[in-house]
Parts: C-alpha cells; structure tokens; sequence
C-alpha cells in the first residue's frame, strides 16, 4: 500500500566536477557542497567533497582537469528548496598561501537525464585600494566564511565581486515518484538533451 502511494520523492544525483578554466592560474583543487530546503533529507551519498590538486593540460586550451565524483540521493516531500551545488576553487599565491579562486553554484537539474553545466565563478573584492593592497601583503583575500552562501543570495547584494574562470559539471539524474505526487516535468522534455551554458546565459 504504501509502495502505491507514496509520501515522498527521490532525486539521485550522480556525476563529476570536470574541468576548470582559470587561465591566470594553475595547481587548482576545487570543493563542493550541497544547499537545500528544509524538506530535504539526504538518504545516501556525500553532501561535501574536495578534490585533488590538478595543473593546467599542456594543449591550447589549459585546461585544469580534475574529474571528481559526485554521488548523493534526497528524498522530499516538496520541491521548495530544491538542491543547488556549490562549487569553489583554491590554489596557492605568489606567497605560496591558499587563496580562494572562485565561488559558484547551479541547482541541480530538474530533469532527469544527463547534463552538462558550465558554471561562472567569482571572486569577492576588497571595498578600497588600501584593503586590496594589505590583503594582498598579508596573504589573506576576502572569501566568505561558509561557500555556501553562495547558494542563498541573502546580503550579497551588498558584496563586491569580480568574475573569474569558469567550472564545468556532468551530472546525471534520476527522479522517483515524483509525478505519483503530482509533479510532472514531461512538458519540459524539449529540454531534456539541451545544455544550458551559464556563462552566456543563453540556452543551446
């Protein structure tokens, strides 16, 4: 009976951070970490991760290659608060000091089936010259206590930020039951094999 109506859905994400490209800079790990609502429960899987240092490929496009596998499962009961991953960069200075490269962040696709996503990072900005100047003496440049504001926009209205590099994600998703509760995405299935690129904000 209750395999028949069921009380919440699934959603199975499963794939890689990629690639990077940050052509100022090299020897780059990346973190990621899962922002959800509250109706949310991870049921499998890792919420967080962080990946091996990686040098730019010798061909023409430098690409930073780091290939790491994300893996994790929710189950919900609403789509409020639906999952984004937010993804960050580190990678030393020319102190040899660990320094944020870039923050960014995607919801994970409401489709189910395989996606590409090319994420744009940032970077935050001192407010003045003298900040910048003694943040760049002392080694420490402005970065957010938790990356994952990132994903909830609350006060960044009020942050400086600078675009740099981008980051690019294979993910691979699976729904269950989720049209038993009367969600259904099949009017987006024109959509299902598009790749949405963030850096041009414009659907291919």
């Amino acid at each position: 009976m209750a395999a028949a109506n069921p009380t919440v859905f699934m959603v199975m994400v499963n794939g890689q951070v990629e690639s990077g490209q940050f052509p100022e800079f090299n020897d780059l790990y990346c973190k990621y970490c899962f922002v959800y609502g509250q109706d949310w429960v991870p049921t499998a899987g890792l919420e967080e991760g962080i990946s091996q240092i990686t040098s730019k490929s010798q061909d023409i496009h430098r690409t930073l290659v780091w290939n790491f596998p994300i893996d994790i499962t929710f189950k919900s009961t609403n789509p409020y608060g639906w999952p984004q991953i937010v993804i960050s960069v580190y990678g030393p200075d020319v102190f040899g000091n660990d320094v944020v490269r870039g923050y960014g962040a995607v919801h994970v696709p409401f489709i189910p089936g395989r996606h590409k996503r090319t994420i744009p990072m940032f970077v935050p900005e001192s407010t003045s010259k003298l900040q910048k100047l003694t943040s760049w003496f002392m080694g420490r440049r402005p970065e957010y206590t938790d990356p994952k504001l990132v994903a909830q926009g609350e006060g960044r209205e009020v942050t400086r930020v600078r675009s740099q590099g981008f980051v690019t994600l294979l993910l691979n998703v699976v729904t269950k039951d989720m049209k038993k509760l009367g969600y259904d995405t099949s009017s987006l299935e024109l959509h299902t094999s598009s790749v949405i690129d963030l850096s041009e904000g414009i659907l291919k």
